[in-house]
């Protein structure tokens, strides 16, 4: 979820909607995971060593930066994304069995996923959140809302990451985002319940094939805009 824009439009000062954006989306994250833990749709095996490795990995990415072309990256990692959004929207593939891979398997796999997406995020400087649905569900073979839950877990843990830091800038509106906050929490109740008890798994692969069409184009654009 990204709000950024919004707070600008409303004239926020970019400092402060930065903050106000990273502060909302964890309140609404970890308000979804509550409902997610409490009804086991949370992978630790794979949300753990995920965030850790991320972590890692994503001052990694930003200190090779300025050694690779990021306007050619970028248009081949918008290619493989609209090719994974095509493939969310379009497959009728069952779901897979949350029991293929072994716990240790599956841990291993979330370490290299985080890397992968801490690398990714470093070098463009974005969230890399958008990646990893896509990653746990087609190489991890993770069911659709387990990967859609066990993502919003991770991002809380990187939300509040990023929030500490404008916090330590100074240059957060308390006033304005703790009345916020509990639209933000009510909201993710609200979602998350939806997802969790309304929604079939194809649907939520569906919803997230177009947030990832979206997210191409969105690179597409910046990649015109560095020719």
């Amino acid at each position: 979820m990204n709000i950024l824009p919004l707070f600008i439009l409303l004239g926020f000062p970019l400092s402060t909607a930065l903050s106000a954006s990273l502060f909302l989306n964890a309140v609404a994250a970890a308000s979804a995971s509550i409902t997610y833990m409490r009804k086991r749709m949370v992978d630790l095996h794979l949300a753990l060593p995920l965030i850790i490795s991320s972590a890692m990995a994503a001052p990694l990415g930003a200190m090779i930066s300025h050694l690779v072309n990021r306007c050619i990256f970028m248009a081949l990692l918008a290619a493989v994304i609209f090719i994974a959004a095509l493939r969310m929207l379009f497959s009728t593939t069952m779901e897979a069995s949350p029991k293929e891979l072994s716990t240790f398997q599956r841990g291993a796999g979330g370490a290299l996923i985080g890397g992968l997406v801490g690398l990714m995020a470093g070098l463009l400087g974005i969230g890399g959140g958008v990646f990893i649905v896509p990653l746990l569900i087609y190489v991890l073979k993770v069911p659709t809302k387990t990967a859609a839950a066990t993502t919003m877990f991770i991002v809380v843990f990187s939300s509040v990451t990023g929030f500490v830091t404008h916090v330590s800038l100074g240059e957060v509106d308390w006033k304005f985002i703790m009345g916020a906050a509990i639209f933000s929490f009510a909201g993710g109740q609200l979602g998350s319940r939806i997802m969790a008890e309304k929604l079939r798994g194809l649907t939520v692969r569906r919803i997230f094939g177009v947030v990832l069409l979206a997210f191409a184009f969105k690179l597409l654009h910046k990649v015109w805009a560095c020719l």
